[in-house]
């Protein structure tokens, strides 16, 4: 090993190997107190010849997603693992064949079309939100998790699929994913994961939904109608040679909207509803901005752009329980970063839990402080990355933030939130998620 390298601190395999269990269940309280003893970067020992440089230095996340974006890649995770459950969409594409998906479905989502879609993501919620029930200890999840689906499926397909498929659709989402969970977090069990037909059967799973997809999109095809959704978006769109995209490559995007689109939001909602539980005076804040905004306009386009208080509590919700709690790189040439030095195909991961958390970043970072983000939180653009940074910046942060905006604001319209926990839980899989997440639930006025 060359002199320089060993300025990263390493974490040996025996010590890896030693917590594997506790790992498996939450990996967050072991990186943790490798950050506290090592500093903010280390290297993690995983096999023999393997290893993963773990980082919370904000200014190194900054430097490979943005500055130096291009002498990076996203890790096999991405483009090997997951491929093999979504395709080749944006999310997991790389190089040419990525900056042509990117060119071609930007302006989809561009905020002139999402508003286009406000309407039907408003009925969504509403629709998923009547099932709460009343003066009842809760578990929030279930209904966030179906109401984010229920908005995608929505926003993508208007009134195409029935319930039954949005159902297998979830279902197989959800199923692979956990699986591609065991396949990471357990690398020396991909033998037996491979020999015992377990990968093929959730491959089949894959097929099923791809098989679905095609239906409902040929369905659109043969009906002439149009509904300006997202489908419609996709089946117009030109790459600059004049040609639409191929059946499989549309596929794979609508499956990369499904599991990108709803795990996230569906993971921040539940957060944030939990926060605002704790919190009641922030419930009043956003319940008496949104009964301001619906007095003076029923145009959802001026809710979404004019409630900084509920901006802000989301902000904030995603600064403490970001949902993509990870991000993946691999270097393709060496490259040095304050004394430290990597050498090429360096695995990278960026612990944005830990960077949002970080002491000597933020003022009291385990407490929920939303008014830190009252200045619309442009000075925190080089420590907080809720949706990535860089050209590969999630490309549906806008369609994001509006979902979510109109989520809470109806919430707390209706609702008032009482916790029944005395903590947030979490359970970190591909994404973070919550657990756990009880709440009871009173109506407004009531």
């Amino acid at each position: 090993m060359k002199e320089k390298e060993k300025s990263i601190p390493e974490v040996s395999l025996a010590k890896f190997l030693k917590h594997s269990a506790n790992i498996l269940k939450n990996p967050l309280p072991f990186h943790k107190k490798n950050f506290e003893e090592k500093g903010d970067t280390f290297r993690l020992k995983i096999g023999f010849s393997k290893s993963v440089i773990f980082s919370r230095d904000a200014a190194l996340v900054e430097n490979v997603l943005q500055k130096n974006h291009k002498n990076f890649v996203k890790s096999e995770i991405q483009t090997k693992d997951l491929v093999k459950y979504v395709g080749k969409g944006l999310l997991t594409s790389e190089g040419e064949h990525w900056k042509k998906q990117r060119k071609l479905i930007q302006p989809a989502f561009h905020k002139k079309q999402l508003a286009n879609l406000l309407d039907s993501i408003k009925e969504a919620i509403c629709a998923e939100y009547e099932k709460i029930e009343t003066g009842k200890e809760i578990d929030i999840f279930p209904i966030m998790n179906d109401l984010a689906f229920q908005t995608v499926v929505k926003s993508l397909f208007s009134s195409a699929a029935n319930q039954t498929e949005i159902n297998r659709l979830q279902y197989i989402t959800e199923a692979t994913q956990q699986m591609l969970v065991k396949e990471l977090r357990q690398p020396y069990l991909g033998w037996w994961f491979s020999l015992s037909g377990k990968i093929d059967s959730y491959l089949q799973l894959t097929e099923e939904a791809r098989s679905i997809l095609r239906t409902i999109v040929h369905e659109r095809q043969a009906s002439g109608n149009r509904y300006d959704d997202l489908l419609d978006m996709l089946l117009d769109a030109k790459y600059d040679d004049g040609n639409f995209m191929d059946e499989e490559q549309l596929i794979d995007e609508i499956l990369i909207l499904f599991t990108a689109g709803h795990e996230t939001t569906s993971n921040s909602l539940t957060f944030t509803a939990q926060l605002l539980a704790f919190n009641p005076e922030w419930q009043e804040k956003v319940y008496k901005e949104v009964s301001v905004l619906k007095k003076e306009s029923d145009d959802l386009m001026h809710l979404v752009t004019n409630a900084p208080f509920t901006q802000m509590v989301l902000e904030e919700s995603m600064r403490m329980y970001p949902p993509a709690y990870f991000i993946d790189r691999v270097n393709l040439e060496e490259f040095e970063f304050e004394g430290k030095y990597f050498e090429p195909g360096s695995n990278l991961l960026f612990s944005l839990h830990e960077v949002h958390r970080h002491p000597d970043l933020w003022e009291e970072p385990d407490t929920f402080k939303p008014d830190r983000f009252a200045d619309g939180g442009r000075q925190y653009s080089s420590q907080y990355f809720p949706f990535g940074a860089g050209p590969r910046k999630c490309i549906g942060n806008n369609f994001a933030m509006f979902e979510m905006i109109i989520a809470v604001a109806e919430l707390m319209n209706d609702y008032k939130l009482q916790p029944v926990n005395t903590e947030i839980e979490i359970k970190p899989l591909i994404t973070l998620k919550p657990d756990n997440a009880i709440l009871k639930f009173e109506i407004r006025g009531s």
